[in-house]
């Protein structure tokens, strides 16, 4: 049984250059999950060549490349991310890059204080010129958060607080207060972000009520699942957000690859994704774009092929039916 489409939207919000390019209404774009490299045998990538590959990304027409926030290598984890502290990487890659949209997947809210993740990713949205879409998350590695004294059992309200201070540094001299500090109209946090203000994507749940995750994000980040059940949960999460009397808002998941050579080869379970050929990959990002999903992020972690010859082959086979056009604010 094919499963169900969601209902489309007839626009989402406007915010910046980066969502209203990568997030379009009945429309999926696609990105490329950093680090561009395999590494399958070890948690810790080498980077090599990456930033090239950042720039390869961009010249192929790939909307978004996704970085994470991963402040420790957890060897139970398996996968300690890009390495590099994610708001000095968004610096060198806004410079780096002109067009492609850069994204945190996620950022671990809990773990920073909010002024400061608020005053880096807008420095990084100005300085990209609103190339920023920022992940948000709870966290879900224990062992961190003893390292920085940090009680992971109430990691929710503090992420919930977090939300709320980050999204009252867009204003001007804000007056606010809550667990994290308080601001009585004085002063000003600078810059400010380079659009309407920094788009917040709420990943899984966050430890949230899903009521309040449709209603207080910009977007939800969430994981690949069965075709069913995942058009189940998207057209769920859109429901509230109408029921709310809310804009509907856009979704975006992960997909791991190891784009096989025979463009016929069936599809065969890996983490978080298929060993497929072409044609299975064109089949799999159609079927989830009808059922609501607006941007997949693919993960080359387990990829066995030449990491740039297979952006290439996805940019020439694949890419063209999901390319959204550049919106410039």
């Amino acid at each position: 049984m094919n499963p169900k489409p969601s209902v489309p939207a007839t626009s989402f919000p406007t915010i910046n250059r980066a969502y209203n390019s990568v997030f379009q209404p009945s429309r999926m774009s696609l990105g490329l999950v950093v680090p561009l490299e395999e590494y399958s045998q070890s948690p810790v990538p080498t980077m090599n060549r990456h930033l090239e590959r950042v720039q390869l990304a961009e010249e192929l027409g790939f909307a978004a490349v996704w970085i994470r926030d991963v402040p420790f290598n957890v060897p139970s984890f398996g996968d300690a991310g890009q390495t590099f502290d994610p708001f000095v990487y968004l610096g060198l890659l806004a410079g780096a890059t002109s067009e492609i949209t850069l994204g945190v997947a996620s950022m671990v809210l809990p773990l920073r204080h909010p002024a400061h993740v608020a005053k880096a990713a807008a420095t990084a949205d100005v300085l990209s010129g609103g190339r920023l879409l920022l992940g948000i998350a709870s966290g879900d590695r224990p062992d961190e958060y003893p390292a920085m004294k940090m009680s992971f059992e109430d990691r929710g309200a503090r992420f919930r607080e977090s939300f709320q201070y980050i999204r009252r540094m867009s204003e001007s001299f804000p007056r606010f207060e809550n667990s994290h500090g308080q601001l009585d109209g004085q002063m000003d946090l600078l810059p400010k972000p380079f659009g309407q203000g920094l788009p917040l994507l709420i990943t899984g749940g966050s430890q949230q009520d899903m009521n309040w995750v449709a209603e207080n994000g910009d977007g939800w980040l969430t994981y690949p699942r069965n075709f069913t059940i995942q058009s189940q949960a998207i057209e769920h999460y859109r429901k509230r957000s109408r029921e709310a009397g809310l804009a509907e808002k856009p979704v975006t998941q992960p997909f791991h690859i190891d784009l096989a050579d025979d463009p016929k080869e069936g599809p065969r379970p890996i983490h978080l994704g298929f060993r497929l050929g072409m044609n299975h990959l064109r089949d799999y990002l159609q079927t989830v774009q009808s059922i609501g999903v607006n941007h997949v992020a693919l993960n080359l972690r387990f990829n066995q092929n030449d990491t740039e010859d297979t952006m290439r082959r996805i940019a020439d086979e694949i890419l063209p039916e999901f390319t959204n056009p550049q919106i410039k604010q």
